[in-house]
């Protein structure tokens, strides 16, 4: 391409390098996300992850929005305000096209409701915010649909890249959040002990029997001789029964 050339599609190579820069930033952004989702790094990076992780995704906010007004000066294309803001309105490879403008509006939305997650909800902005993956990939099918140099070997490579690492860590995601919880660990049972069941702090304690004295033991034995047994007290000093 001649210098001439160049500078007449000056606003589509500065568009198209806008817009891959914004995929890289994006993935770069999914990346982070995926792997503080996952805990791949120690706890004491977290905060540090987390600010990176919002940086990158607001650059390539940045990105997307200048790929799509650089793309409004090219005099060749020329897609006008509704090309560039409605989905499957340009011309030029409009379902390609299509998937680009849907991805950045999906991208930008579920990006920016990180600031709104205290009105909405974190339970309902976490959900929200799994479906980042889903723009990206839209994102990626437009890179490599809607771009003339999508057989380079220089986009295929970041582009092969990516999208292996972004699949490989949303798919240990998606098998983690499917993996059943641990059971929590039972009690053990007590050692089985006598069979009479234990006595509570209520029941009245058991007397040990008190031995008899050996006067008691003599005249039992001497009233056993007689016939049946009888008290101390009801016989005479003489050894005979009271009537």
């Amino acid at each position: 391409m001649s210098l001439a050339e160049t500078l007449d599609h000056s606003f589509w190579l500065a568009s198209r390098s806008a817009g891959v820069v914004a995929y890289l930033l994006l993935s770069a952004s999914v990346l982070l996300g995926l792997a503080m989702a996952l805990r791949l790094a120690p706890p004491r990076l977290t905060p540090t992850l987390r600010a990176v992780h919002e940086k990158v995704a607001l650059v390539a906010l940045g990105g997307v929005a200048a790929h799509a007004l650089l793309l409004l000066g090219d005099g060749w294309l020329r897609p006008g305000p509704s090309g560039v803001l409605v989905p499957f309105a340009m011309d030029y490879r409009p379902v390609w096209t299509g998937l680009g403008v849907l991805a950045a509006y999906l991208t930008a939305g579920l990006s920016l409701t990180y600031y709104a997650r205290r009105r909405i909800g974190a339970r309902r902005w976490r959900n929200a915010h799994r479906l980042i993956p889903v723009a990206w990939a839209m994102a990626a099918v437009h890179v490599i649909g809607a771009g003339s140099d999508a057989g380079s070997l220089w986009l295929q490579v970041p582009i092969a890249l990516t999208m292996s690492l972004v699949l490989t860590l949303a798919g240990q995601r998606v098998l983690s959040g499917r993996a059943p919880r641990p059971r929590a660990a039972r009690p053990a049972r007590p050692p089985a002990g006598p069979s009479h069941p234990p006595s509570s702090p209520d029941a009245a304690p058991q007397r040990e029997p008190v031995p008899r004295p050996a006067a008691v033991t003599a005249a039992a034995g001497a009233g056993d001789a007689r016939g049946a047994y009888r008290p101390l007290w009801v016989r005479d000093p003489g050894g005979s029964a009271s009537s």
